[in-house]
């Protein structure tokens, strides 16, 4: 069949992370189609929590402003005893590294709406919902995936017999835990060995009703490990764990739901959105790549939800994705690139796994002798701080920077406000996502050789300074540091020159301007870039 009838990307699943896909890579003009079992979008709520680089995220996507406009800042996150003095605070309110504060709660139906707008603005995307796959092959040049019409009644799937078969370069698996296309192309979780069942409720306070439980907290209680979060503006969510005597069917009856929640709200102060009894699970897939075949997402890793990190660790998966196959379908880099995903996601992500299970283990703590030593440990100041949130450790960065040694390679990258001919703006809205070559103090083009700018220009990479001297200020070229972040951020790295990825994580950096030709070197060298390279023997031809 004719390349044109082979579409570029077709993503299974059209929760968060196969609708980001869907935009991320609908913006870059491929032809995508994406497929879900669902005839229409989830209605009820679940992840409740995303960061300050998932804001970034959305803003590049173009929604920043409309998510906002669902969402709230987050308040400082608690951790109290049974008696309710505080164990750990954690303040999720204060100035992140992106500008703005480190998290945010929103309500998942309004958050799906504005990606299913988003998704379906894009001319080469096509949503296709209420089709499951059911066949997988792939072939040298393609994948084939056949999907079959199903309808939904009571929660149940009921077939069809319609079919159809539809053809891709690439496949990516978006599709939950269960994923049909892990399963279908042999990839194994491993278990991590983290496992408990909690009873979830959302509910909607009735106008005037206000409250009085903690902003988010998690009471570790023996008696009853609870979670109390906003499920974004207008929202609450409660969380109970499984006790040790109690059945999953007794844990889902409508009694039981107000029996738990009676000490802080009832049936005439709320109306009851959901309640679900689910399995906290901690599992990461071996590999995330199968040939032509990817996951993401659920798919692909599952953890506790005590860093409120479940859906943002797809939607990182998303954004690595989308730059890697930007440059392997334009042909500019070679599929091999694609090989980067797992060694950077996966080391990534099991990090965020073992964090969120050493969390859950102080949470989850039921023995009331296991737990008045935990009490007195934490009130007693014996226990270190949580650990910093992990970069990237191993794929495309500087290795002798590498961040898991404290270097900046692999690190996310420093986002704030500038000020550019008179105009504050964000430094993303000045600057367009891709490849940045950043300077401090100075425009990196002055320092650039010809090689160097042939190789930018098949990247479409773009080179920008900073500042916070008046005096060095350049229109468009180099913009005013207005709160002093980037100063402070290369100052700490003794950095002058850096090179950030399209996915805002630091490639590394130079000490001179002299030394960033050797970068970008170093850059498309570690990319394979066979069209880079053509471009600087061209331009080394030209000058010989």
């Amino acid at each position: 069949m004719a390349s044109r009838n082979i579409l570029d990307v077709v993503v299974v699943g059209y929760g968060p992370v196969g609708q980001t896909l869907s935009i991320l890579l609908g913006q870059r003009g491929y032809k995508v189609a994406v497929y879900d079992r669902w005839p229409s979008l989830y209605p009820l709520p679940r992840a409740v929590f995303h960061d300050h680089e998932i804001r970034r995220m959305f803003h590049a996507m173009g929604i920043g402003q409309d998510v906002e406009s669902i969402s709230q800042p987050s308040a400082t996150y608690q951790w109290f005893n049974a008696d309710w003095k505080t164990l750990v605070e954690i303040d999720w309110s204060s100035e992140s590294i992106s500008d703005g504060p480190v998290g945010y709660l929103f309500n998942q139906p309004s958050l799906e709406a504005l990606l299913d707008c988003r998704a379906k603005a894009q001319p080469t995307v096509s949503v296709h919902q209420g089709w499951e796959a059911i066949e997988l092959h792939q072939h040298a040049d393609h994948c084939e995936l056949t999907l079959e019409r199903v309808t939904m009644q009571d929660g149940k799937v009921t077939r069809s017999g319609e079919t159809q078969t539809v053809k891709a370069k690439y496949v990516i698996g978006a599709d939950g835990a269960n994923s049909f296309v892990r399963k279908t192309v042999g990839i194994d979780f491993e278990d991590l060995g983290f496992q408990e069942d909690w009873l979830v409720i959302d509910l909607k306070p009735h106008d005037g009703v206000k409250l009085d439980v903690p902003d988010i907290g998690q009471w570790c209680n023996p008696q009853r490990p609870t979670t109390m979060v906003p499920g974004g503006p207008g929202y609450r969510r409660w969380e109970f764990m499984r006790l040790p005597h109690e059945s999953r069917e007794a844990m889902q009856q409508p009694e039981k739901v107000w029996e738990l929640l009676a000490p802080w709200v009832g049936p005439e102060q709320a109306t009851l959105v959901r309640y679900a009894l689910y399995t906290f699970r901690s599992l990461i897939a071996d590999n995330w790549r199968r040939g032509r075949v990817l996951i993401a997402g659920d798919a692909a890793h599952q953890m506790p939800p005590f860093m409120g990190q479940g859906m943002c660790s797809g939607l990182r998966d998303a954004w690595n994705l989308a730059w890697r196959f930007d440059l392997v379908l334009r042909d500019i880099a070679p599929p091999s690139l694609l090989d980067g995903y797992t060694p950077e996601r996966r080391p990534q992500v099991r990090a965020v796994i073992d964090a969120s299970i050493a969390m859950g283990q102080v949470v989850c703590t039921s023995d009331p002798v296991k737990a008045a030593q935990r009490d007195a440990a934490y009130l007693g100041g014996n226990v270190p701080p949580l650990p910093p949130f992990p970069g990237l450790t191993d794929g495309l960065i500087v290795h002798t920077q590498n961040s898991a040694e404290g270097g900046i390679a692999g690190q996310l990258g420093v986002h704030g406000q500038v000020r550019n001919r008179g105009r504050t703006m964000r430094f993303d809205d000045a600057v367009p996502t891709g490849f940045q070559v950043i300077g401090l103090d100075v425009d990196p083009q002055h320092w650039l050789d010809d090689a160097s700018r042939a190789a930018l220009d098949v990247l479409g990479a773009h080179t920008v300074g900073v500042t916070c001297d008046e005096s060095k200020i350049v229109a468009d070229r180099v913009l005013y540091d207005l709160s002093g972040k980037y100063q402070r951020f290369f100052a700490q790295h003794d950095a002058k020159i850096v090179i950030v990825r399209p996915d805002y994580y630091v490639f590394g950096a130079a000490r001179t301007p002299e030394e960033a030709n050797a970068l970008i070197a170093k850059l498309i060298a570690n990319m394979d870039l066979a069209q880079a390279d053509d471009a600087c023997e061209a331009q080394q031809s030209t000058m010989a």
